[in-house]
């Protein structure tokens, strides 16, 4: 584990060339922070806040411009999908099914795959694009801190900002072409644009004050986690802390977050 890590699947690193590639004909790239030197190839755990159907796109982007490709934990429905399924687990990436017996397992599944890879995993920690009306973190779920306190591997909050500005929210589910018009008009219309996007890598969050043995510690952890993450996103949206000055008129806005400075 202490060598040099080993390379991505070629399928993965074909991928992410790509991504990069539409992530800069779309908008500017800006990355702060970066990833330890004495983490690098080594079982790492990074948490980004989640801002839009983009970001996803930015964080492989920003990923690679530090050096590295990253592997997500990913919804069993995206790794199931026609023709993007089977790239997807060539390339890698880690399985939940949520509300399913199988997640059990693949828990534990996950929990290995963090003890013994050389490439950083992304997790979600709110599992879904934030409703809160100034796009600060949502409560989340504590998915992210269990898995990086059973896996004993070190945690790198991410904070980014400006992807919600590339394609709209749209829909929670989509039933026919028509509920791709938004994201479909917005995202051509963003290489006109030209948002601004930022990424930054935090210090790793110091976890070693939780007990694992008490009750409530996955809680704690992602409280930490979470504060971290929003602390982070303050210098990235500097004038626009209240409300994004960016507005999509198709994300709903129904919940509050806990987490804001």
């Amino acid at each position: 584990m202490n060598g040099s890590p080993r390379r991505a699947p070629a399928i993965w690193r074909t991928m992410a060339t790509l991504d990069t590639g539409l992530v800069h004909l779309v908008g500017r790239l800006e990355v702060s922070g970066r990833i330890p030197r004495e983490l690098r190839g080594k079982p790492l755990l990074l948490t980004p806040n989640h801002i839009g159907v983009f970001d996803a796109f930015v964080l492989i982007a920003a990923c690679r411009r530090l050096g590295f490709a990253p592997r997500f934990l990913l919804a069993g429905g995206l790794l199931d999908a026609p023709v993007l399924g089977p790239a997807l687990r060539a390339s890698g990436h880690l399985r939940v099914d949520r509300g399913k017996a199988s997640a059990v397992e693949q828990f534990g599944q996950a929990v290995e795959a963090m003890r013994t890879t050389t490439s950083p995993i992304i997790v979600y920690p709110e599992g879904r694009i934030s409703h809160d009306p100034g796009l600060w973190p949502e409560r989340g779920k504590t998915g992210a801190a269990r898995l990086a306190l059973a896996a004993g591997v070190p945690v790198i909050p991410v904070s980014q900002w400006g992807a919600h500005e590339a394609v709209y929210w749209g829909t929670e589910k989509v039933d026919g072409p028509a509920d791709l018009v938004p994201l479909a008009r917005s995202g051509l219309t963003a290489p006109l644009r030209r948002p601004k996007f930022k990424v930054h890598f935090g210090a790793p969050v110091d976890l070693s004050d939780v007990d694992t043995e008490r009750p409530g510690a996955g809680v704690r952890a992602h409280a930490k986690i979470m504060r971290a993450i929003a602390a982070g996103m303050v210098p990235l949206r500097s004038g626009e802390l209240d409300r994004p000055r960016f507005q999509d008129p198709t994300r709903p806005t129904d919940t509050v977050s806990p987490w804001k400075p």
